[in-house]
């Protein structure tokens, strides 16, 4: 979960700002539900009693290229070790700029990710899936990151060999997906990247939490992306 923002930023820092503002972007759509096999009904899941679940497990229930409309590709670069590319000097903010330089979720048992991209102008879509033990645990976390992106006007994006960035924190409308949903976006305000938008949804799915990022989309990526997510979740580790 936590980590998709420093994981996908990893691989596109160098993205130019024609690639993140430019409104003639190639068309390369985005994940169809269509795609992704109906779930199939499960015993509910006890939200006390804790699940455990491995890595090759979540990776399964990640979505595949074949999952995607035609024109994305898996992004197979790597994070930076170590990069702590968000700070702020405000202390309201110290929760989400820890959520976001975190390279998995807090509490997580077990974490599986994977990235799209639909070409060098993007969109780049990042798929996380944390094993958090239980729903109350999913539900614990979720809230926290919530409550960390409303108290965080604003934090600062360090780029390497382009200074940095002010990027301007708020709360959108989650895609109706999962429990108890929310999503918020990043907006590059001022510095080297100014302009660059990223937004995120996260859910919780059982003991799963899920998360989807997009960055350098149309504005239209998150919620059929965020549906296939969960409809894979759901589907592949019988979750209902």
């Amino acid at each position: 979960m936590i980590r998709i923002v420093s994981f996908v930023l990893a691989a596109v820092l160098g993205l130019s700002l024609a690639g993140c503002g430019s409104e003639d972007k190639k068309s390369t759509g985005t994940p169809s539900t269509s795609s992704t096999p109906t779930a199939a009904p499960s015993t509910p899941d006890d939200p006390g009693v804790p699940v455990t679940r491995t890595e090759a497990q979540l990776t399964k229930a990640l979505l595949e290229l074949a999952d995607l409309p035609s024109g994305f590709s898996v992004d197979k670069d790597e994070p930076v070790d170590g990069t702590k590319p968000f700070s702020s000097s405000n202390d309201r903010c110290a929760k989400l700029v820890k959520y976001l330089n975190a390279t998995k979720a807090p509490g997580s048992k077990a974490t599986a990710a994977r990235t799209f991209t639909g070409g060098q102008e993007g969109p780049y879509i990042d798929y996380v899936l944390d094993s958090m033990g239980t729903a109350g645990e999913v539900g614990d976390l979720r809230e926290s990151y919530a409550k960390a992106v409303d108290s965080c006007p604003k934090v600062s994006l360090k780029t390497k060999g382009a200074g940095s960035t002010s990027m301007k924190v708020e709360k959108i409308t989650a895609p109706a997906y999962g429990t108890k949903p929310f999503a918020f976006r990043l907006t590059g305000t001022s510095g080297s990247k100014r302009g660059l938008e990223y937004t995120a949804a996260v859910t919780g799915v059982g003991d799963v939490l899920v998360s989807v990022s997009i960055l350098a989309g149309q504005g239209t990526e998150l919620e059929p992306a965020t549906e296939t997510a969960v409809t894979k979740v759901r589907h592949t580790l019988q979750i209902s």
